[in-house]
């Protein structure tokens, strides 16, 4: 009973390992491109912004944005139960404005409704949403568009946060985790035949597609449900490699931990609630690309896998010194090897400092983890937090 146990425990925690490991290795070949997005005229944008208190950074995302769009386009930012100057900011450069106040119902998810609900009655052909802390790479606000017209479809940029020049070993592990979570895997999965998953940031969509699409939530990872959502529905979001959208990691060591722990929760509760329904899905609609985004969807954050493997694989070690049974030690030791193949293979989107920086420092980023971990089975996440701006930016 023992060993059957075991068995099971090696096959769960290999599965994530050797989707990660397939997802990394496909996304070292040539990117696939959205079809006729390069011939498809440029639609007519609106690009949204829902921000809470973000004065200190508006202004330079609202220049990033506003070059890139035509006398056609419109930028609209929602100041969302704002108490600083963000309105007042969108408005002197020319954005349009649009301020909510309701402390009930907090939350990116209601500020983007709201904003639906104020562009219904006069709206462009595609809606893009961006952050209010992000800088957009050239082109990327005509890549998102064309491709969302093109396709039908939603469709996501590459949406990165780089570490300064300057950061702790611990920043280039996050930044090197977001990459690999936001660029490598979603890459990966494109290539495999997969959709994209939506990661909140740099999303495009067709009008009729949001405009029919449940926005209004306090989920905590607002964009992954999002996207799951329009999957089942036929609308699978796909990815632009392309198109890239960055933004700051968080400076401040609370900031910091705040918005991991809402992404890493966040996540685990998606993953639970989420897989067997896409599953299901799969094979209620007979549809391939839901199977896929399950699959993609039971690879946990890294750094947990990591954890996990390397318990389950001490485990096992030890019951095959008392039984002289290896199976499950034999699993788990090629399942390392797959994750040694599927971290080195991410690591070639990397310089080769930036590598050796993440390497040395990822045992003690994974110990660093362990607190959100426990959190989330004593005392889970439950309520959308904004991430502390850093003082001075």
């Amino acid at each position: 009973m023992l060993l059957t146990l075991l068995i099971l425990l090696a096959i769960v925690v290999t599965t994530p390992i050797v989707v990660l490991c397939l997802e990394c290795l496909a996304a070292l070949l040539p990117a696939r491109t959205i079809a006729k997005s390069a011939t498809t005229p440029r639609p007519t944008i609106d690009v949204l912004i829902p921000a809470h208190d973000e004065a200190q950074v508006i202004s330079a995302t609202l220049a990033s944005v506003m070059a890139q769009l035509t006398p056609a386009d419109r930028v609209s930012v929602v100041a969302d139960n704002c108490s600083d100057s963000t309105a007042l900011i969108a408005r002197q450069v020319g954005a349009t404005a649009f301020e909510r106040h309701d402390l009930t119902r907090r939350g990116k998810g209601y500020a983007l409704e709201y904003g639906l609900q104020q562009l219904a009655n006069d709206h462009r052909e595609v809606l893009v949403i961006v952050d209010a802390d992000c800088e957009l790479a050239p082109g990327t606000i005509d890549a998102l568009a064309r491709g969302a017209a093109a396709s039908g479809n939603p469709v996501q940029a590459a949406y990165l946060m780089p570490s300064p020049e300057s950061g702790t070993p611990r920043d280039f592990v996050s930044q090197f985790a977001v990459q690999v979570k936001n660029y490598v895997r979603l890459r990966g999965l494109a290539r495999l035949g997969g959709p994209s998953l939506l990661t909140g940031s740099g999303m495009a969509f067709p009008w009729a597609v949001i405009s029919l699409a449940p926005l209004g939530s306090p989920n905590i990872v607002e964009d992954m449900q999002l996207g799951f959502d329009l999957l089942v529905t036929g609308y699978p979001p796909q990815f632009c490699a392309s198109a890239e959208v960055t933004a700051p990691l968080p400076r401040l060591r609370s900031a910091a931990n705040s918005q991991r722990t809402r992404w890493e929760h966040g996540h685990l509760k998606t993953l639970l609630r989420q897989a067997p329904r896409l599953l299901f899905e799969a094979v209620r609609q007979r549809r391939p690309q839901l199977a896929l985004a399950a699959l993609d969807l039971l690879i946990p954050p890294v750094s947990l896998l990591v954890t996990v493997w390397l318990a389950a694989l001490l485990v096992a070690l030890a019951v095959g010194a008392w039984t002289q049974v290896w199976y499950p030690a034999q699993i788990l030791s090629g399942a390392g090897v797959l994750l040694a193949v599927a971290i080195a293979a991410a690591l070639r989107f990397s310089t080769a400092r930036e590598a050796w920086r993440i390497v040395t420092a990822v045992p003690l980023y994974v110990l660093s983890k362990l607190p959100i971990y426990l959190r989330f089975v004593f005392r889970p996440q439950r309520a959308w937090l904004r991430t502390q701006r850093d003082p001075g930016v």
